[in-house]
């Protein structure tokens, strides 16, 4: 009897899970595709510096859980990667909050660098949909403490959402000289 509800409980959270890989992507392109804006103030023109920042801040939790895992020192692992996680969710209610609320700002750029930016930016945003359900995955797999399976989710996650996080930055500093 244990196994099965144990079973069952498991399949709930991937059911979850998938739910959510999808859910989250879709609600964020919906929330994108509205062209009337809503009006949160003039604080939410800070936020593109903000997400730089939390890009940033996640891509050394990232770093810093990778050499702490490494290091076998699996309490500071922990603690880099929920902050990491932690880091994610916020990057996720910021880049929200500005995108209801501004305008896409249009890359001016000219030449080839114009070929880059579209590159840095199409990879960022495709892979940003594809590593949620690999996070999600890989944090449901260590707080189950089911931790091959961790270790194999994780050969994915890791560097994709690094991959993320760095293009994230790297993309912002591109468009910020065209931010009014």
């Amino acid at each position: 009897m244990a196994n099965l509800t144990i079973s069952t409980k498991e399949k709930s959270y991937h059911t979850l899970i998938q739910v959510l890989s999808v859910a989250i992507p879709l609600a964020v392109a919906v929330l994108l595709g509205i062209r009337q804006k809503v009006d949160l103030g003039t604080w939410t023109k800070s936020l593109p510096h903000v997400i730089a920042v939390i890009n940033s801040l996640t891509a050394l939790f990232l770093v810093m859980g990778f050499v702490f895992i490494r290091r076998k020192n699996i309490a500071l692992h922990r603690l880099s990667m929920l902050s990491a996680f932690t880091l994610g969710s916020l990057f996720l209610v910021c880049y929200i909050s500005y995108h209801v609320s501004n305008q896409s700002t249009p890359f001016g750029g000219v030449g080839p660098i114009r070929y880059v930016y579209f590159f840095v930016l199409i990879s960022h945003i495709v892979l940003s949909i594809v590593v949620v359900r690999f996070v999600l995955l890989a944090l449901y797999f260590a707080l189950s403490k089911q931790f091959d399976r961790h270790k194999k989710v994780v050969r994915w996650a890791f560097p994709i959402w690094l991959y993320v996080s760095v293009t994230g930055v790297i993309a912002y500093l591109m468009i910020s000289p065209y931010y009014k």
